[in-house]
């Protein structure tokens, strides 16, 4: 029996933080969840801030202009 590979680009089309967490759902339905201490400047900054996010790069990555970060979705899915 063989297994069928099919790479699929990650992009993100949501995303949330809790007090603890990045969360990212992707466009194929996978989500994604992530300690916000993987980004110092998500942890430190205000909820009000974490909201104010846009993605960047149809979807590749994430960007917060008020604490100035950046964060693609591949980097997400790499073991830390």
């Amino acid at each position: 029996m063989s297994t069928l590979a099919i790479e699929v680009e990650p992009l993100a089309v949501e995303v949330s933080c809790t007090d603890s967490a990045l969360r990212v759902l992707l466009a194929d339905g996978r989500e994604i969840s992530v300690p916000l201490s993987w980004s110092p400047r998500l942890l430190a900054a205000t909820a009000e801030a974490r909201k104010q996010w846009r993605l960047i790069g149809g979807g590749v990555g994430i960007h917060w202009e008020a604490i100035d970060e950046d964060i693609s979705v591949e980097s997400l899915l790499r073991l830390r």
